[in-house]
């Protein structure tokens, strides 16, 4: 390939795997130097591959800065996150921007094969909402509460049947959602862990943008942990990173549903904090309900939520000492309390990090809340589109009849 051919593609891969960028970032992210940078630029202006738009930023002498993404017309990505309890879908083009979204209620471990119709239905209604054809999706990313098998040659992997996954997902057993969305759908599909692939997206579009070195935090309905290293999500030798909520908190604390005892899901995730605030509060009391409560003051709300902050803040700071992090991220359906949780984290980090690395590790509240999944389902269908694959297809649709 030509060298100019590859520059090409050097700029589309750094705008699809890290979204809009100015043109200084994207000097940054290839290497190129600034006269090829701004020549790539004009012609792939020109071809309609990239488009221009105001990035809001100070651009200098009072105007605003610019910034270049993948045209909306090249394509689509979908992405699905299967909750514990929800299915939510997304729809968006290539720059990330989403389009159309929407999220439904179910109890996803118990009912799989339903959680999978529902969603495939999902994507197709999603779909009509943006106005796009099946066909111009060129990935769906899947997000699972569930340790995934890495295996690039597979694409409908299952969740993992080592480390208690199966007991984790008791209802996906006789299931491979990734090859079902495949044959339901017809598009390709990629899958990943919840909290990796929320790492991922807050990096890219949150609370992480910047950073190279971070812990994301995920409090839902489990507990999990995704770390960008130098960079990049790291998945570890078989991808099965990030079971934060199954690490040891309570000896002898309530039994687990990966089967362990005292797991950190036990005494921090939301059905465990709602275990213990139900009995003050009513047997109806939500998520949502226990979240405005500790927004709002309720005394009995903040403490539980400061305790659980703590206690997942010394397994976080554990973490901490290994990979030195400039930035934690509290994210999840739970992340959005506020400081109540997020400074009791911190603290959890400061008793049980050495000083100095708890001193490294800036910890913030998530910017995405619980749609980081979804929209980290998103990131991985861009990081992992092939920019020749987009360059073709957008020739053949330019040069069609």
């Amino acid at each position: 390939m030509p060298t100019a051919d590859r520059n090409r593609l050097r700029v589309l891969d750094a705008l699809l795997r890290s979204g809009p960028a100015s043109r200084v970032e994207l000097i940054e992210a290839t290497g190129l130097s600034r006269t090829t940078v701004s020549k790539l630029v004009g012609e792939l202006l020109a071809e309609g591959l990239v488009a221009e738009r105001d990035g809001g930023g100070d651009g200098g002498a009072g105007r605003p800065a610019a910034v270049l993404a993948l045209d909306p017309a090249a394509g689509a990505a979908v992405g699905i996150d299967f909750g514990h309890d929800l299915v939510r879908v997304a729809v968006a083009d290539l720059s990330g921007a989403v389009l159309a979204e929407a999220r439904r209620d179910i109890d996803v471990d118990a009912r799989a094969g339903e959680a999978i119709a529902l969603a495939a239905r999902m994507v197709g209604a999603e779909l009509r909402r943006a106005r796009l054809r099946r066909d111009q999706v060129v990935g769906i990313g899947v997000a699972v509460s569930a340790p995934i098998m890495r295996s690039p040659a597979d694409p409908g992997a299952t969740p993992a049947r080592s480390g208690g996954a199966t007991s984790i997902l008791p209802g996906w057993g006789p299931f491979a959602p990734g090859g079902e969305l495949e044959r339901r759908l017809g598009r390709p599909v990629l899958m990943g862990n919840d909290a990796n692939l929320g790492a991922l997206a807050e990096v890219r579009d949150g609370a992480g943008r910047g950073a190279r070195n971070v812990v994301y935090v995920m409090l839902s309905g489990g507990i999990g942990a995704g770390l960008i290293l130098d960079g990049r999500l790291f998945l570890g030798h078989s991808g099965l990173t990030g079971e934060l909520g199954h690490v040891v908190a309570d000896r002898d604390g309530r039994i687990c549903r990966c089967g362990n005892r005292g797991c950190l899901e036990t005494v921090a995730s939301a059905a465990a904090l709602l275990d213990d605030l139900r009995p003050l509060h009513g047997p109806d009391l939500t998520v949502a309900g226990a979240i405005a409560l500790a927004r709002d003051g309720d005394p009995g709300a903040r403490r539980l939520f400061a305790d659980a902050g703590r206690t997942v803040g010394r397994a976080v700071g554990a973490i901490c000492n290994v990979v030195n992090p400039e930035r934690v991220i509290v994210g999840g359906e739970l992340g959005v309390v506020g400081d109540v949780l997020v400074d009791a984290v911190a603290e959890g980090i400061a008793r049980s990090a050495m000083p100095a690395i708890a001193a490294d590790a800036q910890v913030v509240p998530g910017s995405l809340g619980e749609r980081a999944e979804v929209l980290g389902a998103i990131g991985l269908v861009l990081a992992e589109t092939r920019a020749d694959a987009i360059a073709v297809r957008r020739r053949s649709k330019s040069s069609g009849p």
